[in-house]
């Protein structure tokens, strides 16, 4: 796993200038003084549609549910910015030969916001809660292995055994992440039923900070756990009290509140206004790691299920151009459907499908859409060649200009693309039963078996459909593998497959962008780009 980069966006003129500026913005008087223990920190996120039940990380798929809830979610280990794993509320822990039982010695002083002791048995309900079908759980249950997981063990009060029934290499990255944190017994009791709502009294955690105010839409409030002393690397409460997180979908407001002070700090800044946040704001930028952002080509439900389309539709997109045009430079062009900083990236690809409108007017003549209509488009037997992306709402606007320029450059080729941007009720109707041609999101995840639910057959994310024995042996047999040079080896066949079977289209690595006032100092960041307030000051 390679070292996580941290970049420092700036400004694209007075390069120096500036780059002195933002050295003198680090040098905060929080700095100085070690900031203010009473202190108020305001965090601006997007976090549009956590009200909407995504309060919950064991259940919820949406980046920003695990983000918010890590100040209240601890985990078993702590994933380091080499790939590595140090202890965390386990001490310890050991791997049998086989890989398929992971024993963990727990801390014995860890107490959930309710009282309640943190213990062999605290894991076990949650674990257990997780891969319960009445839980309905996508991601966290795959990563906890779904049909893999046999079930946790309590050894004894702080000792626990979990098994899978066959080796399972991702586990320790999964347990090392929100989506594998622990809630209170009494709340999976008592509560369980609202942990999607969420709420003081209901997201109960160990964290650092204890869920205190909740106003759907609007804003979270944290307040200091003072009791808390076991932090990744020995942390204790933090010092500040109050960690208030402002919803505000708007990224223009977002950028506005941490420029004028409003907020000490906005998460999901775009690049372009995250060049003009002037001297006093620090922009910090990091690649995510797991699946860019791309297009799920439906092969079961029209057009697309003739590889040469789908082939012709991937070479008609200009995506360096477009890419680089939209997010200024700052996201790369995405050739794998693993991103660079994932373990198992496939460099080999880059410059191997690129731009290419001959060869995709080729491929779509040899695929019998030869003639044209009124309009300009391909049509066969009588019927234009049309596809219908449908996508989730809200739509940044540069996302919305992306898809502005692949309509437009699939025009040139005589393929349209009808685009319907939906609120998440209609577009759970469509893609319940798979009534799409596409659809688009990026996927972040430090392991690769992120790629078994895209590609699988049984894939919980599976949107385009894939059904292939020979993909799914490998997705499975990469999953069981230990050794990780064996494991990158079956990862790049399945880089290489991707691109020439075009199931799934990259189109850009995204990166978490997020602004930080000048009263702040300490500020972390994990490896998906979500900021870490253990060590942060306010000033």
């Amino acid at each position: 796993m390679p070292a996580r980069p941290v970049r420092r966006l700036l400004p694209f003129a007075a390069l120096a200038a500036t780059a002195a500026l933002v050295l003198s913005a680090c040098a905060t008087p929080a700095a100085q003084n070690g900031g203010d223990d009473d202190a108020e920190l305001v965090w601006s996120i997007e976090g549009a549609n956590l009200s909407a039940g995504h309060m919950d990380p064991q259940v919820s798929q949406l980046d920003v549910s695990g983000m918010v809830q890590r100040a209240v979610l601890d985990s078993l280990v702590f994933q380091e910015d080499d790939g590595t794993f140090s202890p965390w509320l386990a001490t310890d822990w050991t791997v049998s030969p086989d890989s398929t039982e992971y024993t963990f010695t727990l801390r014995d002083d860890v107490t959930f916001h309710d009282g309640e002791p943190f213990d062999a048995a605290a894991v076990k309900a949650n674990l257990d809660r997780i891969v319960d079908p009445e839980t309905a759980s996508a991601q966290a249950a795959s990563m906890l292995g779904a049909d893999f997981y046999e079930g946790t063990e309590v050894v004894d009060d702080h000792t626990v055994t979990v098994r899978f029934s066959q080796p399972y290499a991702p586990f320790l990255q999964a347990a090392s992440t929100p989506q594998l944190g622990f809630y209170s017994p009494a709340v999976l009791a008592d509560s369980a039923d609202k942990l999607k709502a969420g709420g003081p009294g209901i997201t109960v955690g160990t964290g650092p900070f204890e869920l205190t105010e909740y106003t759907p839409d609007q804003e979270l409030v944290y307040t200091r756990n003072d009791d808390y002393a076991w932090g990744p690397h020995g942390e204790k409460a933090p010092a500040f009290e109050t960690l208030r997180v402002e919803i505000q979908p708007e990224a223009s407001v977002r950028a506005g509140v941490v420029e004028s002070g409003e907020s000490d700090l906005a998460s999901n800044i775009p690049p372009n206004l995250a060049k003009d946040l002037g001297a006093g704001v620090t922009v910090d930028s990091i690649e995510y790691p797991g699946l860019p952002y791309s297009l799920y080509l439906n092969e079961k439900y029209g057009v697309f299920s003739d590889e040469k389309v789908r082939q012709a539709f991937a070479r008609g997109i200009d995506i360096d151009a477009a890419v680089e045009e939209i997010f200024f430079g700052q996201f790369p062009r995405a050739w794998s459907v693993l991103g660079s900083t994932t373990p198992g990236y496939d460099a080999a690809l880059e410059g191997t499908w690129a731009f290419d409108p001959d060869a995709a007017n080729t491929l779509l003549d040899e695929a019998g859409w030869t003639e044209r209509d009124d309009e300009g488009y391909r049509t066969k037997d009588g019927k234009r060649l049309s596809v219908r992306w449908i996508a989730w709402t809200p739509v940044p606007d540069d996302r919305a200009a992306l898809a502005n320029a692949i309509q437009s450059d699939l025009k040139d080729i005589g393929f349209e693309v009808v685009r319907e941007v939906l609120e998440p009720g209609a577009y759970n109707e469509q893609y319940g039963p798979k009534t799409f041609d596409l659809t688009d999101w990026g996927f972040s995840g430090v392991d690769p078996d992120l790629l078994r639910s895209h590609l699988h057959t049984d894939g919980f994310q599976n949107a385009s459909q894939v059904s292939d024995p020979e993909l799914d042996t490998l997705l499975d047999t990469a999953v069981a593998t230990s050794d990780q040079d064996e494991r990158n080896a079956l990862y790049t066949q399945l880089q290489e497959w991707n691109a020439e079977y075009t199931a799934i289209v990259p189109l850009y690595s995204p990166s978490a962008i997020t602004a930080v006032g000048e009263r702040l100092d300490g500020l972390d960041y994990d490896l998906y780009g979500r900021p870490l307030f253990y060590d942060v000051t306010v000033g």
